[in-house]
């Protein structure tokens, strides 16, 4: 006799291929692996980045580094922009650390099997070159058109570095929150609103920044956990980093290399809006645009990803 479909099997059903990155989590599910995991993940993750900056600043001389200094901390130069997105090589350098020390895993078993990850991130990667060349053509709100910002041939000279570092910021938070807590908490807890809900809410409460977003800092917080969600649905759903890596990337790119709001981290974007980040009633102008991208976004990885 044939057993009837409950909401739960359906669920285990959608997510069965989940099981391939929780799996390798099992043996260290238990809470204690993943607090310490997480401790030593950012003890090393600061020590990396103040040697990171010990480094920079033997790198260029004194002078060139007082005049670098002030942009890279809101990324308004191109190497202030540069200088932000590498940095986030050190936590993937201290998450593999941690992860050997802490779980005896490694970096990999957070990503999934390199061949589809690899096959889902291009296939969602063109699913999404598509839609953003679609919402390309829609016009904006008035009075929010984007203005010229990096002179083409110097925006085109660092492109390649940025796609590189841009990859590298992008797969470091996907392979902390989607990879490793995603994965540890769902080896011990059975309900996606633990493992998908927890680490969407910490990627979100990171992004709270006052000083850069006044008002609006609990707004960007909103975004940021709906994008968390997305992104651990897509990882849960299809069982590798690939499509969360993709549908981050080009949400990224878009953000920092197309088009930025202006005075913070518009360092190497073609364009920039006539507003800043503290501007509210442009943000609210556009919250909603943004939502809908992201849904749109999630949507068309998942139909291109379906066969």
């Amino acid at each position: 006799m044939q057993r009837p479909t409950t909401p739960d099997s359906l669920r285990a059903m959608r997510y069965d291929a989940h099981d391939s990155l929780v799996a390798p989590a099992r043996a260290t599910a238990r809470l204690p692996y993943l607090i310490v995991g997480t401790a030593l993940t950012a003890v090393l993750f600061l020590g990396l980045s103040f040697g990171y900056a010990e480094v920079l600043q033997r790198v260029f001389p004194k002078d060139i580094w007082a005049r670098l200094a002030p942009t890279i901390e809101s990324a308004t130069s191109p190497v202030g922009v540069l200088v932000n997105l590498f940095i986030f090589a050190m936590l993937i350098t201290a998450l593999a650390v941690a992860l050997r020390l802490v779980h005896k895993r490694g970096l990999m078993t957070l990503v999934g099997a390199p061949v589809s990850a690899s096959r889902q991130f291009r296939r969602a990667f063109l699913a999404m070159l598509v839609l953003y060349a679609v919402i390309m053509m829609l016009p904006l709100p008035e009075g929010m058109e984007p203005a010229p910002n990096v002179a083409f041939g110097t925006w085109a000279g660092f492109l390649p570095l940025a796609l590189v570092g841009l990859f590298i910021q992008v797969f470091a938070e996907e392979v902390l929150f989607r990879g490793y807590f995603q994965s540890q908490l769902a080896a011990r807890f059975s309900s996606p609103l633990i493992w998908i809900g927890l680490p969407s809410l910490g990627f979100a409460l990171l992004h709270f920044d006052p000083t850069t977003f006044g008002v609006n800092a609990w707004i960007v917080v909103f975004w940021a956990g709906a994008f968390g969600i997305a992104a651990g649905d897509l990882t849960a759903r299809f069982g590798t980093l690939g499509p969360a890596t993709a549908l981050h990337f080009i949400n990224n790119f878009g953000a920092i290399l197309i088009t930025a709001p202006q005075g913070q981290f518009d360092g190497l974007a073609l364009y920039s809006y006539p507003f800043s980040m503290e501007d509210s009633a442009a943000f609210w102008t556009f919250m909603p645009i943004d939502i809908m991208i992201l849904v749109c976004g999630w949507l068309t990885i998942r139909l291109a990803l379906r066969g």
